[in-house]
C-alpha cells in the first residue's frame, strides 16, 4: 500500500506512545483515523491535539480483552466511517519484569491477554469485515526483538510477542488472496509511557509475584524507555515498510546481521559443542550486565528500586 488518502485506520493503544505516533503519521497521511485505548485521560489528550490539528480521529474507550467491547467498537467504525478499516494497527501491549520462576498464573493471563490476547480479538474482529468489505488493506501488528528470544526477567512479555511474529506470518501467508497485507513492527526501545502498565492491571489480575511499586516503575521509564526511539520516527519507519509490503519492519539498520546473530543461538542450543560455546557467550554477557550495573551503567540504580526482582513473600526466588 501507497496511498493512505482517505483510509480508515483502526489503531490501538493510540492515546499515547507508539499508537499515537501511528494516529500522528497516518493522519498527516489522510487516514481517517480511529483511536482507541483503555486509559480515557490518554484519550482526552490525544484529541485534544487532533482537534487543534483540525485532523478527522474518533476516539473510543476500549478493553482490548473484552470481545464484546471491541464488536461494539467495530460496529462504530462502519457507522461513524461507513467502512470497516483498511488500516489495522494492533499496537497496544503491556509489560512486567520480574523472575521467570516468581511468575503467578495472573502475570501470564494479564500480559498474555493483552499483548497476545488483544491482537487475536482484533484479528477476528476485523478480518472479516475487511474481506467482506473488499478494498484490501494492510494490518500491522506491533511485536518486539524480544518476540525473537526468551528472557529471565521478562517471559510472559516475550513469550506473547514470539506468539505474535507467528501469528502474523500465519495471516501473511492467509490473507495474500484478498489483497490484506500484513506487517510485524519488531522494536527494540520506544519512548512511551509503557512503565506505567501496572496502572492498567485489573482488579482480578492484580496478584504478581514480581516487585512493583513507583519506584520500579520510575527506574523503568529512566533506564529503558527515555532513550527509545520516539514514536513519530518509528511510525514513519512503518509507513515505509508498510509501503515497501514487508511482513518484518525493524527499526535499525541492519537487522539481517542482529537476525544472523540472533539465530546462531539457536544452531549453539541444538548440539552439544554449542551449549558449551552459548553458556560462556552467556557468561561474558552476564559480566557485562554486572559492570552496566555500577554507577555510571545503564542499569545502575536497579538494585535500589527493587527492579526485576521477586515480590516480598516469596522465598523460593535466588537473590541473582
Amino acid at each position: 500500500m501507497k496511498d493512505f488518502k482517505g483510509k480508515v485506520a483502526f489503531i490501538t493503544g493510540g492515546g499515547s506512545g507508539a499508537g499515537l505516533g501511528q494516529a500522528k503519521v497516518f493522519s498527516e497521511a489522510g487516514c481517517k483515523v480511529v483511536i482507541v485505548d483503555i486509559r480515557k485521560d490518554h484519550l482526552d489528550e490525544a484529541m485534544a491535539y487532533f482537534k487543534e490539528k483540525k485532523a478527522e480521529v474518533h476516539a473510543i474507550h476500549l478493553d482490548l480483552t473484552d470481545r464484546k467491547a471491541y464488536a461494539e467498537a467495530a460496529d462504530e467504525v462502519e457507522k461513524v466511517y461507513g467502512t470497516p478499516p483498511q488500516l489495522l494497527f494492533n499496537t497496544a501491549g503491556v509489560n512486567a519484569f520480574g523472575p521467570v520462576e516468581a511468575s503467578t498464573f495472573e502475570d501470564f493471563d494479564w500480559v498474555i491477554g493483552v499483548n497476545l490476547g488483544g491482537v487475536i480479538n482484533g484479528m477476528v474482529t476485523f478480518v472479516p469485515r475487511m474481506i467482506k468489505a473488499g478494498k484490501g488493506g494492510h494490518i500491522t501488528t506491533v511485536a518486539s526483538w524480544g518476540g525473537f528470544m526468551g528472557f529471565a526477567n521478562t517471559a510472559p512479555y516475550a513469550c506473547a510477542k514470539a506468539a505474535v511474529v507467528n501469528l502474523m506470518e500465519s495471516y501473511y501467508m492467509g490473507l495474500k488472496p484478498y489483497g490484506i497485507g500484513v506487517s510485524c513492527l519488531c522494536p527494540i526501545g520506544i519512548n512511551s509511557n509503557i512503565h506505567e502498565s501496572p496502572l492498567t492491571r485489573p482488579e482480578s489480575l492484580k496478584n504478581t509475584g514480581y516487585n512493583v511499586s513507583e519506584k520500579t516503575m520510575e527506574y523503568e521509564k529512566k533506564a529503558f524507555y527515555e532513550s527509545g526511539i520516539d514514536p513519530v520516527d518509528l511510525a514513519k519507519i512503518l509507513k515505509k515498510g508498510i509501503e515497501n509490503e514487508q511482513l518484518y519492519i525493524f527499526q535499525f539498520d541492519d537487522p539481517e546481521k542482529m537476525l544472523r546473530d540472533n539465530y546462531e543461538r539457536i544452531i549453539n542450543y541444538s548440539t552439544p559443542e554449542g551449549m558449551k560455546m552459548q553458556e560462556e557467550l552467556e557468561r561474558k554477557r552476564r559480566e557485562e550486565m554486572a559492570k552496566m550495573s555500577g554507577d555510571a551503567g545503564p542499569m545502575a540504580g536497579a538494585a535500589e528500586a527493587g527492579w526485576g526482582k521477586a515480590r516480598e513473600g516469596i522465598d523460593w526466588v535466588k537473590d541473582k
